[in-house]
C-alpha cells in the first residue's frame, strides 16, 4: 500500500502538469518550427529545460484508487490487479466477467 506522501506527491505531479501543459505544448511547437533560427531554438530548448520537471506529462504514474499500488494497474478501471480481481469476484466491476471455458 502506498503512503500517503506518495499519493500527495502524485497529486500534486498531475495538478502541475494539467496548469503547465499548454505552456510546455507551445514552446515545443516553436521548437519544431522548420524556419526558426538555430539559436533562438537552443533558447527555447533551454527554457523547456528550467521549467520544473514535475510539470511534464511523463512524470505522472498511474496508480490503484483503492490502495494506490503503482504496479499492474489497469488503466481501464483504475485499480490494480489485487483490488480489480477482489471487486471482479464480487460483481462490483460493471462490463466485466471472470473468463471461464
Amino acid at each position: 500500500m502506498a503512503t500517503t506522501r506518495m499519493k500527495a506527491r502524485e497529486a500534486r505531479r498531475i495538478k502541475s502538469s494539467k496548469q503547465a501543459y499548454k505552456k510546455r505544448e507551445d514552446i515545443k511547437a516553436k521548437i519544431k518550427d522548420v524556419e526558426l533560427p538555430f539559436e533562438e531554438r537552443m533558447e527555447l530548448v533551454a527554457k523547456l529545460s528550467k521549467m520544473p520537471r514535475d510539470e511534464s506529462p511523463i512524470r505522472v504514474r498511474n496508480r490503484c484508487a483503492v490502495c494506490g499500488r503503482s504496479r499492474g494497474v489497469y488503466s481501464k478501471f483504475t485499480l490494480c490487479r489485487c483490488h480489480l480481481r477482489k471487486m471482479l469476484m464480487n460483481g462490483d466491476v460493471t462490463g466485466a466477467t471472470k473468463a471461464s471455458w
